[in-house]
């Protein structure tokens, strides 16, 4: 029993590092996300810090609040697409761990 055991306690070591790297590389990533049409630009890192936001020209001759709903929308098209990368960058690492539904382990 000590081998077999022995043989978890390395394997989980292996899928621990294999987490660590994947979240290192994730905190690298930036996505952009847009609304209006591209009116509006906001680029997320990893770690969900803003980049950067660019605002085009046309969308600053709109009303105030019209241009903080394009900002929020481009934010949280970002945010989505930052999810899924890191879904999907975490399904690659844990794959074949045959996890229970609804186990993230914490992404």
């Amino acid at each position: 029993m000590k081998g077999a055991l022995g043989q978890i306690m390395q394997q989980a070591q292996k899928v621990q590092d294999n987490i660590k790297r994947a979240q290192e590389e994730i905190a690298r990533i930036e996505v952009t996300g847009e609304s209006g049409a591209g009116m509006v630009k906001v680029t997320l890192d990893g770690r969900h810090q803003a980049r950067k936001v660019e605002i085009k020209q046309e969308a600053l001759g709109e009303d105030k609040e019209f241009l903080e709903d394009l900002v929020a929308a481009a934010i949280n098209d970002a945010v989505q697409k930052l999810d899924a990368v890191t879904k999907e960058k975490m399904a690659a690492v844990t794959g074949g761990m045959g996890l229970p539904p609804g186990m993230n382990l914490g992404f």
